[in-house]
């Protein structure tokens, strides 16, 4: 177990605590979703009770190391004002002289501070010791908060444990409590659902579940690399020639383990990918000029109904292109039957699975939508991650 923010005596202490603050912005730099900014309130409302400053560190972007003004945090630190209901200091630069005097300020005529991204220095990126030093100066105390970026050895997220006491904040505590339970120690059924385009992107994940799970349920392009393997005519639908091999090994290796993969066995097929293109179900073989893009209505069946009686789902990877309203039903249907089951632990993977979930409005019925896409894959492939093995243990 590591420690956690609850695990610290705050009072009068600076906070130095790493958020992912990596928000989308549009043309005129106004914030799209502050979904981030919102589930890192608990933590820093927490820190605020008792007592404590608050510096938040974050990156945005990919500014390649030097400054970049539409990379700028400011429009987050304006956004979490509105929401904290009070000033938040924001910092010039987040190292150096000229952000010491801007933090002396804390306490006074506000309590909290962001630093501007740290990806404006190139050692952020290279975690150079000596820029992660500089930003321990900051603080007292380490919290980390940013799951998100906690696959990434980077200054902010390992680099800095070396010179504070650190634990973790309330959301990257979730994250660890419900991806960790799912791992490690499951309610059975365990059913996992991957989609998304590649095979390559799943392999670790696949691999690590078939020794835990007793379903594995496949949509998304990717279902058609193992569909191939199996001789079932895909059309045109995309698939990774190169993983053929690799599919059949995953497909025996599940098949050796007793675990049942399930594919889809009819599919929603276009012959160009448009909103207002002509449609066919087919299933399970496609005709050649077709390709798929959604589960099709018999599959959707296949699935939910194998959901039944799941009582830990993990999920990662949508069912089809989820962004076109034609092509989504796939992904709906599983996203509702999840926010239905009762009595059942489920947990979304980040990334485009919770916009997915999120955009379908049903969020809140999930018990855990993780805020990590390519940290909650490595969680889920049994990597140890960085920015979680460098905090203090309990």
């Amino acid at each position: 177990m590591k420690k956690t923010l609850r695990d610290f005596d705050l009072g009068g202490k600076r906070v130095l605590i790493r958020v992912d603050f990596n928000v989308p912005l549009d043309k005129n730099l106004n914030i799209t979703d502050d979904s981030r900014i919102r589930a890192t309130l608990p933590t820093i409302r927490h820190a605020l009770e008792k007592g404590a400053r608050v510096i938040l560190m974050s990156h945005l972007g990919r500014p390649d190391g030097k400054p970049v003004s539409s990379m700028s945090l400011s429009p987050a630190a304006k956004r979490l004002s509105e929401l904290l209901g009070m000033e938040v200091i924001q910092c010039s630069d987040c190292v150096g002289p000229r952000v010491k005097e801007e933090l002396r300020d804390l306490g006074g005529r506000s309590s909290v501070a962001l630093l501007e991204n740290l990806r404006f220095n190139p050692d952020e990126e290279k975690n150079t010791p000596s820029f992660a030093q500089e930003l321990a100066e900051n603080g007292d105390i380490y919290i980390n908060d940013a799951f998100g970026s906690s696959h990434r050895a980077h200054a902010s997220i390992e680099g800095v444990t070396r010179f504070l006491p650190s634990g973790a904040g309330f959301l990257l505590e979730k994250e660890i409590r419900y991806l960790g339970e799912a791992m490690q120690n499951p309610q059975k059924p365990f059913v996992a659902i991957l989609g998304g385009s590649k095979v390559s992107d799943k392999i670790g994940v696949v691999e690590n579940l078939i020794a835990k799970v007793d379903t594995i349920m496949i949509g998304g392009a990717m279902a058609y690399t193992f569909l191939k393997v199996r001789g079932v005519e895909i059309g045109n639908s995309k698939y990774e020639k190169d993983k053929i091999d690799l599919a059949k090994k995953i497909l025996d290796k599940a098949a050796a383990a007793r675990v049942e993969i399930l594919l889809p066995v009819d599919h929603v097929c276009v012959q160009k990918v448009d909103e207002n293109a002509v449609v066919k179900i087919e299933g399970p073989s496609i005709s050649a000029g077709w390709f798929g893009v959604d589960i099709g209505p018999k599959t959707i069946e296949l699935f939910t109904r194998q959901l039944d009686s799941a009582k830990t789902v993990v999920w990662n990877g949508p069912m089809g292109i989820f962004e076109m309203k034609p092509f989504s039903k796939g992904s709906y249907e599983i996203a509702e039957k999840l926010a239905n089951l009762k009595g059942a632990t489920t947990v979304v993977g980040g990334g485009d699975t919770a916009a997915c979930v999120a955009g379908f409005g049903l969020g809140d019925k999930m018990s855990h939508i993780s805020t990590g896409g390519g940290a909650s894959l490595e969680y889920l492939e049994g990597k140890a991650l960085p920015g979680i093995a460098a905090l203090e243990d309990k």
